[in-house]
């Protein structure tokens, strides 16, 4: 593989990228139909309970998303998952302080390169989804609170996998979900980390143009 492109291909010490989003993909609800009002008000932990039944329930009857349809997964992607994370949020927080240095044309690329290449671990990681349970802890958290952490187990062959999620709230918004965890492991800066690493050599655009490339790559592989 090409220098340029490893960091973004490392794998985590205990659980492969892939690994995470599978869990995240589980535990987030890809297959929720359209937001209702009482989502606005609906508790973070019951959110996530809520989601998680769907995807499982959508998973089940839907062999084109168990396989992996890039394009199917990233229809669902921008339908059902984006309307509940803080997508921006969370990009600028895994390309860090030199988030503001971007203008604002790049930090649209930014997002959308990062967005495809996370729909893409999201397409190979769903066929590792079968049987699994997500069992939601007990929220800790006071009335009024506004960012919270929901702790998830989820439960399939093996030991289960810690898996947490970091939810805020904005005055009468919908909770988002804007950084997550598996087994210790915070996504945004696992990829905070390696971001670092091109963001030092080639600055902004040197990044764009690797996930950017990431994608081609990805593409042409698919073609095959």
């Amino acid at each position: 593989m090409n220098n340029k492109h490893t960091f973004l291909a490392q794998p985590l010490r205990r659980r492969s990228m892939a690994t995470l989003l599978a869990s995240a993909a589980l535990a987030l609800g890809l297959p929720l139909a359209a937001v209702t009002a009482n989502a606005a008000v609906e508790a973070p932990d019951a959110l996530i309970q809520r989601l998680s039944a769907d995807l499982l329930e959508m998973i089940k009857s839907d062999p084109a998303l168990r396989g992996g349809d890039v394009a199917l997964v990233s229809a669902v992607v921008d339908k059902e998952v984006m309307p509940h994370v803080n997508f921006r949020k969370m990009t600028s927080a895994a390309v860090g302080p030199q988030w503001r240095q971007a203008n604002e044309a790049q930090r649209e690329q930014l997002q959308q390169a990062f967005k495809s290449m996370l729909i893409r671990t999201y397409a190979g990681a769903l066929s590792q989804v079968s049987d699994q349970k997500v069992v939601v802890k007990p929220l800790r958290a006071a009335p009024g609170d506004t960012d919270v952490l929901v702790r998830t187990e989820v439960h399939g062959k093996g030991e289960p996998v810690q898996l947490d999620f970091r939810l805020e709230r904005k005055g009468e918004e919908p909770w988002k979900v804007y950084n997550l965890n598996v087994l210790g492991v915070w996504m945004v800066e696992t990829y905070r980390t390696q971001f670092a690493q091109e963001l030092n050599k080639s600055g902004i655009d040197g990044l764009i143009q690797t996930l950017s490339s990431r994608e081609i790559q990805a593409d042409a592989k698919a073609a095959q």
